[in-house]
């Protein structure tokens, strides 16, 4: 990891996602459609964005934002919140907002809170799926213990190691929360470490672990080409909630 005047310098042997297209003119105006589409609000998640974008960010906010954090945000998503919104309308229940308060820049949002704003300057050091369930012991089992009470405290004691280990801090350094699917499930850029720019999903509320989110072809997904395939994917869904509201 290499920083220069509190900026992350990736190096030579970053894994990137190939760049996609960081073009977002077009943003504002499909979801503007899809606001007035017959079957958007069908499309999940959409009754709590409802296709809004919040204004985008200032060079000079972004510049604030990014002095605060000692890290250069990944290039796809920095271009996004100069020119597209900083947060609203997107994948799932949508793009938790950026927003300033009390002077500190911060991401607002059902597990924004994840986000170690002091620790993004950490490298991320993963670059394939893990689970830091994996090894632990199954649960206790009723039947192997002679009473109630046994069973409950061995229960209990299980599940505070599980959760000691599994929910440790450090499994999320260099991560930025972006989004959450609902039941815990939460979708983060990698900021800082060797997998700088992809989207990867923690699934650790269902033992799930961390993973690369990718493309079709098993390609890691940059930020544009997440957004972008969530984009995509509710207009189809609401042509085709409308099609078959129509009796199409």
């Amino acid at each position: 990891m290499r920083e220069r005047s509190g900026r992350y310098e990736s190096p030579r042997t970053c894994i990137v996602p190939p760049v996609t297209r960081s073009d977002w003119s077009d943003v504002r105006e499909r979801l503007a459609r899809l606001a007035s589409a017959p079957g958007a609000d069908e499309v999940f998640g959409s009754s709590s964005h409802r296709w809004e974008l919040e204004p985008p960010l200032s060079a000079e906010e972004l510049a604030e934002v990014e002095t605060q954090l000692q890290v250069e945000l990944p290039g796809e998503y920095r271009s996004f919140l100069l020119a597209a919104g900083r947060g609203g309308a997107g994948p799932t229940y949508g793009l938790f907002p950026l927003r300033r308060l009390d002077g500190r820049w911060r991401w607002e949002g059902d597990g924004a809170d994840l986000t170690d704003l002091d620790g993004l300057t950490q490298p991320f050091p993963h670059v394939e799926a893990f689970n830091p369930a994996d090894g632990l012991p199954e649960p206790p089992d009723e039947a192997d213990y002679d009473s109630e009470e046994q069973f409950n405290a061995a229960e209990d004691a299980y599940w505070e190691q599980h959760d000691s280990i599994v929910f440790k801090p450090e499994h999320s350094i260099g991560l930025l929360y972006l989004c959450h699917l609902g039941c815990a499930m939460r979708e983060a850029l990698v900021v800082s470490g060797p997998a700088r720019g992809q989207m990867w999903a923690d699934d650790t509320a269902s033992d799930g672990g961390y993973r690369p989110l990718c493309d079709d072809d098993g390609t890691p997904l940059g930020f544009a080409r997440w957004y972008r395939r969530w984009l995509d994917a509710a207009e189809t869904n609401a042509r085709s909630s409308s099609d078959h509201g129509a009796g199409l």
